[in-house]
């Protein structure tokens, strides 16, 4: 699987010059459409496998979901390096050069040297950090994170420390929250995040959109486009990514339209009892809109006969009809 020399080179540069001919257009109309420049937008990095496959990504939360912007498949198996992330990220760089943007990882992009990188071209951040680093609590004392005192319920903020002892890096922010025990179920452990964010709260609250990326992973791997049964790879596997994503976006823009015209109550349990956020995302609504549609078109005059067997239930079935309607319009 390792490409070595000339040959990763040319691995690599095939598959980017790909993406970048055919997707990163749709990317940049993308941002231009639906972003707002004073606002930030929340980048996530991310790395998925299974079998032989080790995917790279990067990608912009998007409505309870991410927005694939570039993936690459690394030459090898298990975690990225510091080279790898930052080559990476370089080539997305440019789309984002007319917004501000807060970058996102999980512990395996936890490197000192990647938020240092990250901080020298002016870009938020927030980095997860593994509970072993060490951070400076005063001068010349130094604890590791799992140390500082945090338990079930508790968030601290360190302003201004040093993180690892490595000489020559400038002080961060580290943002530590461990959630309280809900329905007698406590998390095994809390978070600790790197960042240059200003507050605790900002911090908390761009790390939780991170997870948005999982969600799309197993949409891509075994949920709707089920990836992981292609047995495809290389160049092949790029392609099929790039026609994911592209009709990934296009479920996640319709089902947005659906929602404003107010019929998703036709296509999914959007609320459910004792449940504070919505059930379902844009990208199910989307999906599963135009299918509701041709699941209900071949049995039409079958409904119609039982309407006139049932009329009290006529008006539910003429708004049914409106439903159809508005949601083909919004295709």
């Amino acid at each position: 699987m390792k490409v070595e020399g000339r040959k990763y080179k040319d691995f690599y540069h095939y598959r980017t010059n790909q993406i970048e001919k055919i997707w990163f257009p749709i990317v940049t109309n993308w941002l231009s459409t639906y972003c707002e420049p004073e606002k930030i937008i929340y980048v996530v990095m991310d790395r998925t496998s299974w079998s032989r496959i080790n995917l790279f990504m990067v990608s912009v939360v998007w409505d309870k979901r991410s927005f694939p912007v570039y993936f690459c498949l690394l030459p090898k198996l298990g975690s990225s390096n510091l080279d790898e992330q930052t080559k990476i990220f370089s080539k997305v760089l440019p789309l984002f050069e007319n917004y501000k943007i807060c970058v996102l990882g999980d512990r395996e992009f936890c490197s000192v040297n990647l938020a240092n990188w990250l901080r020298e071209r002016n870009l938020y951040f927030c980095l997860r950090l593994k509970k072993n680093h060490f951070v400076e609590v005063k001068e010349d004392i130094w604890l590791e994170l799992q140390q500082v005192g945090l338990s079930p319920g508790i968030s601290l903020f360190l302003q201004g420390v040093k993180v690892t002892k490595t000489q020559g890096f400038f002080s961060f922010n580290v943002a530590c929250k461990w959630k309280r025990k809900i329905s007698g179920m406590t998390p095994k452990e809390g978070w600790f995040i790197l960042t240059n964010l200003e507050t605790l709260e900002m911090a908390i609250a761009a790390y939780k959109r991170r997870f948005d990326i999982e969600e799309m992973f197993r949409d891509f791997k075994k949920g709707d486009y089920n990836l992981e049964e292609t047995n495809i790879s290389g160049n092949r596997l790029i392609t099929v990514i790039i026609l994911i994503a592209i009709a990934y976006t296009s479920a996640t823009i319709y089902g947005q339209q659906i929602k404003r015209k107010g019929v998703q109550n036709y296509v999914g349990r959007v609320k459910e009892a004792g449940r504070i956020e919505r059930r379902h995302s844009s990208f199910y609504i989307g999906l599963y809109g135009g299918n509701w549609v041709n699941f209900v078109q071949p049995y039409e005059d079958l409904v119609a006969q039982l309407m006139i067997l049932n009329r009290n239930k006529r008006p539910f079935y003429q708004r049914g009809l409106r439903a159809m309607e508005l949601i083909l319009s919004a295709s």
